[in-house]
């Protein structure tokens, strides 16, 4: 019998010890992704012996520092009630973000330097299952008019057990239907102070995610974080906003976009000190645009942005 690609099911907990695999549950740990998922079961390098011998040939190679990689998006949308945490909250804590809730008001995530949460993760594909233990990852943001708005999850874990896998009862009842961004659905979208029409937007996290593989020792390890983005805004006149004067000056300035406005449904992100890259011309039905690179900077660390559910 043919295996379909559709046959897809994601699963993902927080455990108490790293290295240990949590063993997620389809009734309580699902997530509920889109079937664009790419997945590298056997990550890694190869080594070459490159013996001495008197003859051509391949010798082989040994595997090492073998990983799991995968990718899947997660359309963006809130929890349904108002200070509680959505149901991949657990997968934003593993990309170096710490989760914050008032109760009943809103739940944000904002970047840490050190000692990030991690995940395990399975990922069943067709009846087999990857597992990865001791997950950490990074994620891009796409936000564009007449498209549902997705978070793009990049993940490296430690290699855990493939088998065969029957996964039934999956409950993704916690995730709420997400609205395609639009004029109605996405009322902030602003660039140091500016609202202008909004062709797209993206974030990038930009985490650096390390496979650490030492002699008594294996981990993931997130090392570093450069966030950037991009915005292509309709084009204005230079005395409306001025991007090249800016980009020059190195300005920083405020960044917010917010999807959703039914509450429990709406994210925003927010930045206080973002810079411009080298803005560029376009066009789009015939109208001028300009892309904007986005650099978005700390004020004080760990404050680069914030990504709040309400």
């Amino acid at each position: 019998m043919a295996r379909l690609w559709r046959d897809q099911v994601i699963l993902a907990k927080k455990g108490a010890t790293y290295g240990t695999d949590s063993v997620p549950a389809a009734a309580t740990d699902a997530m509920l992704a889109t079937v664009d998922i790419t997945i590298e079961p056997l990550a890694g390098q190869e080594v070459q012996r490159d013996l001495a011998r008197p003859f051509l040939g391949h010798q082989g190679v040994e595997f090492v520092g073998t990983h799991v990689r995968c990718e899947f998006s997660i359309e963006l949308a809130g929890s349904g009630t108002a200070g509680t945490a959505p149901a991949y909250g657990v997968l934003l804590r593993a990309c170096g973000l710490a989760e914050t809730i008032v109760p009943a008001t809103s739940v944000a995530y904002e970047p840490v330097s050190s000692s990030p949460e991690w995940v395990d993760i399975y990922m069943v594909l067709a009846g087999v299952r990857h597992a990865l233990v001791g997950a950490r990852g990074t994620f891009a943001l796409d936000i564009a008019p007449s498209q549902i708005p997705r978070l793009r999850f990049t993940f490296l874990g430690l290699l855990g057990t493939i088998a065969d896998a029957v996964v039934t009862g999956a409950d993704v009842s916690a995730f709420q239907r997400p609205r395609p961004a639009s004029k109605a659905n996405t009322p902030v979208a602003t660039i140091h102070g500016l609202s202008a029409p909004v062709e797209s937007f993206q974030f990038t996290l930009g985490n650096q995610v390390e496979p650490r593989m030492l002699i008594n020792h294996e981990s993931i390890e997130i090392v570093d974080r450069q966030s950037v983005g991009s915005a292509v805004l309709e084009a204005k006149s230079l005395a409306t906003k001025d991007w090249f004067a800016i980009a020059q000056a190195r300005t920083r300035g405020a960044v917010a976009i917010q999807q959703g406005t039914a509450a429990g449904n709406i994210v925003s992100l927010s930045a206080a000190a973002v810079e411009i890259g080298r803005p560029s011309y376009g066009q789009s039905q015939q109208i001028v645009n300009n892309t904007l690179p986005l650099m978005f900077c700390s004020v004080t660390g760990d404050d680069e942005f914030a990504l709040t559910f309400t």
